[in-house]
């Protein structure tokens, strides 16, 4: 995918070992990084309407694509995807910039990423957005067993895991249905249950609920996918367990600024004990679903600006 309409072209950045795909905006604006990052099954292009509206702010607007995904390095090994990697890529991509510190927005597995970030790379991060996805405090024992003990073998978090290649290859042959049965509105009625919703969607003759993309945007979605293929990203997945002993000896508590933006619609509960594991919270609600950056662009944005601009109003009256 060499270009896509209305969206910056990418410049490919050698970081940790591999090469990241990234866009930008507002180059100018040096001095004030922002990296956002997607999550599953995503692409930089989720942050498209978000983009324009920071760099106006005033933000170097950086947004990659992470190991796994589009034109980014896919390694073959399953254990290139760990928590350490995935940090650890975001951390040589500020030194690329020569930036000691930026804010991280995350959305979904992004917003894990984002969250582990603040834990292994704290003094790289200023500030944290995050979408959807709210801290996950580390269970008894390791997160797979863990999820299966709860939600049974046919969540498709255990499912990836336990039977390795068989949602990979059933994705891959049914992308673009995925793509656009995935990429729907809750509708709280006919909600998918847990469990195999993602295996399904792939299979689903009649998706329900309202598109979030139009037929363009899901284009760039589905060539993505059709070129890269869904293991690597799904080797994310496929580390969980691995990040639970990585974090194991890890402090969990997170003491930077952050804003927690939930989708009342999403299938993702909201947290019980979010201020127990991150001490300076705000917490945002929009009325959508999951793909909440997507499915309210301009909401979203609002309250990530007004949210950046009430704390550096704050920080300055503390410096004076």
């Amino acid at each position: 995918m060499s270009h896509i309409a209305n969206f910056p072209d990418p410049t490919f950045v050698p970081v940790n070992g591999i090469e990241l795909e990234v866009f930008e905006a507002g180059q100018a604006n040096r001095g004030n990084p922002i990296v956002l990052c997607h999550g599953w099954p995503e692409h930089a292009y989720s942050w498209r309407h978000q983009m324009p509206a920071l760099a106006a702010a005033g933000f170097h607007v950086i947004v990659p694509n992470q190991r796994g995904y589009g034109n980014s390095s896919r390694p073959d090994e399953v254990t290139a995807y760990d928590i350490s990697q995935l940090t650890g890529d975001l951390a040589a991509l500020l030194d690329h910039f020569g930036y000691k510190d930026a804010i991280f927005v995350g959305h979904d597995w992004g917003a894990n990423v984002v969250w582990s970030m603040a834990q292994l790379h704290q003094d790289r991060v200023s500030r944290i957005i995050n979408l959807a996805l709210p801290y996950q405090a580390r269970t008894p024992k390791p997160w797979i067993a863990f999820m299966e003990e709860f939600f049974g073998a046919d969540n498709y978090f255990v499912h990836f895991n336990r039977q390795p290649g068989v949602a990979d290859a059933l994705l891959d042959r049914n992308t673009s249905r995925f793509l656009r049965n995935l990429y729907r509105k809750n509708v709280p009625s006919v909600r998918p249950a847990p469990g195999m919703m993602m295996i399904n969607l792939a299979q689903a003759e009649a998706p329900l609920g309202e598109p979030v993309l139009s037929d363009e945007d899901l284009a760039v979605y589905v060539a993505a996918f059709e070129e890269a293929g869904f293991t690597s990203s799904i080797n994310w997945y496929r580390n969980m367990d691995r990040n639970w002993q990585i974090l194991a000896d890890v402090v969990p508590i997170i003491n930077k600024p952050v804003l927690m933006i939930y989708g009342e619609q999403d299938m993702i509960p909201k947290s019980e004990n979010l201020t127990d594991f991150v001490a300076n919270v705000d917490v945002a609600s929009l009325d959508c679903g999951h793909w909440i950056q997507q499915e309210l662009p301009d909401e979203t944005t609002d309250a990530i600006l007004k949210w950046l601009a009430a704390k550096t109003a704050t920080q300055l009256v503390a410096s004076s």
